[in-house]
């Protein structure tokens, strides 16, 4: 993880722990540092940003720095912050939609979630980028109680902290926690619409992932997950086993994490509070279950997710009709029909998803087999069928700005000792580290490909032969200081309109094989006046 990443999470604590302002100033400070513009900084602090102005309450202002955020990973090839930004950007439209119907739009919400999820199957190689990653995708889906789609997403995110290079900052407990919840809120919905076996293999999974929580929990807030995961197992096993351990565990663990600071209001502690009036209920404690469902329905804010309230509120029914209320039974009939539309309208959004999934990975599958039919598999650069594709768009009218383009052949020096007395595994070795070195000496929007055995061509749009000059120096250093192999490279320069590059690539040729007849490990230029 590089030094931006590291401070843009230490930035993303800091706003999580109240002080989104100084976030949001020391972010744009960051992000202007560049090139005086906001919109020039790195993907990270747009990361940054991103999270301040939502807990700033700024979620016009969250969504169009979520686009800035996208542009920024775009130009760094970032799939990992592409898939941040993406997730990001539909988080914060789903609550927009919430606040105001005229902003609700949930094909432009799973597009981005699908498109999020599409971009990481290319990789993404930083554990802590990947795991932030596939969290926002969990998110967003568990938002849209898609929990199918959210469950693998949070694990992908577990697994991404079993990496030697992820920090030991409690990431890995948090995320079987989210996995533990997810399976509660799962099993809360199937209640609802009757469900009752299903329901209760997600409370079987929710346990298993709660108690994995609690043994592996660590970082400076290891406690806090600790008595979270024990809170969900408990729940889990209300409904269960051990509906009296359940009873007389889940308000222990609750009044443990309220000593760490975690308010009897938090979304989790409230997910909770259903589970423990059903528990007391089951224990024959039908007074206490009362009495507790009332005191958290009190506790109930605006912003808990409605399912949670609707948890809350039926089980305060149900509890109500047991005890001989007339009045709980219209409630509860409209709760259970509005229960069971809320579940179809799930099922049309999970089939939307997951049909978007299945485009999108058959459209990612069809483009990797078109790289791969124009990529030298050795060496990762363009193959020479790449090339004639790169030529033939360069040669389109208006695809330049300036007509001219310069070519750079290059050719290893001895390359045929170098197989010869170390073997063909040693002159791949060379030939990746020379394809390497090519393309780190080329200017950004130039091309490169691999014509075949030791050759290589770069392509250099609006570039004169004084320009390419400097850029076949480069190479040549680089590939001298290249280790254990004592090699060079023999460098043919040439400068031509984009409709005479073929002449082009024969004078750079020519140009070629005269540094190498000169000695090799240097760089011949050729004029031309095409």
């Amino acid at each position: 993880m590089d030094d931006v990443t590291l401070r843009a999470l230490c930035f993303l604590e800091e706003a999580q722990a109240g002080g989104a302002a100084q976030v949001l100033v020391a972010a744009e400070s960051a992000l202007r540092t560049p090139t005086g513009d906001i919109c020039d900084g790195p993907a990270a602090m747009h990361f940054a940003r991103v999270v301040a102005l939502t807990r700033l309450g700024d979620l016009r202002g969250a969504v169009t720095a979520a686009d800035l955020m996208l542009a920024a990973a775009d130009r760094e090839h970032s799939v990992g912050w592409r898939s941040c930004a993406l997730s990001l950007r539909a988080i914060r439209r789903l609550r927009l939609g919430d606040l105001d119907i005229r902003e609700h739009d949930i094909v432009a919400v799973l597009r981005d979630l699908v498109t999020a999820e599409t971009a990481l199957l290319a990789g993404e190689p930083d554990p802590v980028i990947a795991g932030n990653a596939h969290t926002g995708i969990a998110i967003g889906y568990a938002q849209l109680r898609l929990y199918e789609l959210a469950e693998p997403q949070f694990q992908a995110a577990y697994e991404s902290t079993c990496q030697a290079s992820y920090p030991d900052n409690g990431n890995r407990a948090m995320w079987l926690c989210n996995l533990a919840e997810s399976n509660l809120m799962w099993a809360l919905e199937l209640y609802q619409v009757g469900q009752v076996a299903e329901a209760e293999q997600h409370l079987t999974v929710a346990e298993e992932h709660a108690v994995r929580a609690a043994a592996e929990a660590s970082g400076p807030k290891a406690e806090v997950w600790r008595h979270l995961g024990l809170l969900f197992a408990a729940s889990a096993r209300a409904e269960g086993r051990d509906p009296t351990g359940a009873a007389d565990d889940i308000p222990r663990y609750i009044a443990q994490l309220q000593a760490f600071g975690v308010p009897a209001q938090q979304a989790e502690v409230l997910l909770c509070r259903p589970f423990h009036a059903v528990a007391l209920n089951r224990c024959g404690r039908l007074d206490e279950a009362l009495r507790v469902i009332e005191e958290a329905v009190v506790d109930l804010s605006p912003d808990v997710a409605w399912l949670v309230s609707a948890a809350l509120h039926r089980t305060h029914a149900v509890l109500l009709a047991r005890n001989g209320s007339r009045d709980a039974g219209p409630g509860l009939t409209y709760g259970d029909a509005l229960a069971e539309l809320l579940w179809r309208q799930r099922h049309r959004w999970l089939h939307a998803a997951v049909s978007m999934q299945s485009y999108d990975v058959l459209r990612w599958q069809h483009e990797q087999a078109e790289r791969a039919a124009r990529t030298d598999p050795l060496t990762g650069v363009a193959n020479r069928r790449g090339l004639d594709n790169f030529l033939r768009k360069l040669a389109d009218p208006g695809t330049v700005d300036d007509d001219r383009v310069a070519v750079l052949t290059l050719d290893i020096d001895c390359f045929k000792r170098i197989n010869d007395s170390q073997g063909h595994a040693a002159g791949d070795d060379v030939l990746r580290a020379v394809a390497k070195a090519l393309t780190t000496s080329v200017r950004k929007g130039d091309f490169v490909a691999r014509l075949g055995g030791d050759e290589f061509v770069a392509i250099l749009p609006g570039a004169d032969c004084a320009a390419a000059e400097q850029v076949a120096l480069r190479a040549v250093d680089a590939v001298s200081g290249l280790t254990p192999w004592r090699t060079g490279v023999s460098v043919g320069v040439a400068s031509g309109t984009a409709h005479a590059l073929g002449v082009s690539l024969a004078d750079a040729d020519r140009a070629m094989y005269a540094a190498k007849r000169a000695g090799g490990n240097q760089v011949s230029r050729c004029h031309v006046a095409s």
